[in-house]
């Protein structure tokens, strides 16, 4: 299937085999439904968390498309995680502007006070602005009885990320070889304009450490998907 996608406010074409959906994207759909089911008069929060490069935010507004197509299936929303990273003035302030993306450079408890309401009832949701590089308040309406909460650092196993898992109805990880994540990450910093010099060194200083962390970093998920090299994913 050969779908455009919004996400994060730009296009995107995304490629996914017919098999693929029908063995991997689609059961497991229908376990979140299955899970929602058990506590219908609650919201469902699903953490996804994945090493930067494996087309998290692209699959998830898939899973979005693909919940409305599929009779039986609860609504699904996303909601990127990338809002809560803390705002240029405390990046600078504390001198970790250049490693904006690292667990460091996210408000945890705003997080987790945010996770709180979206359990709760109604809801907003801060959205990074990748113009002005700074997140946006209650940005987002939160509405799907199914949310799925994607970043970097969900499962991160220390104790400020720990705290999350109070607010976790079901986990699933993505994972992918070094090199694939690596050769993605370096052509999207190209495609986005920069040298291959400055395309390398982005990702020896930041996207390289970041997937290291992830990879190695991360708490056991309910359920784990691989990446491929191709860019297919399959249960692992």
């Amino acid at each position: 299937m050969k779908i455009g996608l919004t996400v994060n406010g730009l296009h995107v074409e995304a490629h996914y085999q017919d098999d693929e959906i029908e063995n991997v994207h689609k059961p497991l759909l229908r376990q979140l439904a299955k899970i929602h089911s058990a506590h219908p008069e609650r919201r469902t929060i699903v953490f996804l968390s994945a090493p930067p490069g494996t087309g998290k935010s692209t699959l998830t507004t898939f899973w979005e498309y693909l919940s409305r197509q599929e009779p039986g299936l609860p609504e699904l929303q996303t909601l990127p995680m990338d809002g809560f990273h803390h705002y240029n003035a405390w990046l600078d302030a504390h001198h970790l502007r250049a490693y904006k993306g690292a667990p460091e450079t996210f408000d945890v408890e705003k997080l987790a006070r945010a996770l709180r309401q979206v359990r709760e009832g109604e809801a907003a949701w801060p959205q990074y602005d990748r113009q002005k590089h700074d997140p946006v308040e209650e940005a987002i309406q939160v509405t799907a009885p199914v949310v799925i909460v994607e970043g970097n650092w969900l499962l991160r196993d220390d104790e400020r990320w720990r705290s999350l898992a109070e607010f976790c109805d079901y986990s699933l990880f993505i994972r992918a070889p070094h090199d694939a994540l690596r050769e993605r990450l370096v052509a999207r910093k190209l495609a986005g304009g920069l040298s291959q010099a400055d395309a390398e060194a982005f990702y020896a200083r930041t996207d390289g450490p970041n997937v290291r962390r992830v990879l190695e970093n991360s708490l056991p998920a309910d359920l784990t998907l691989e990446m491929l090299p191709s860019g297919e994913y399959r249960m692992v």
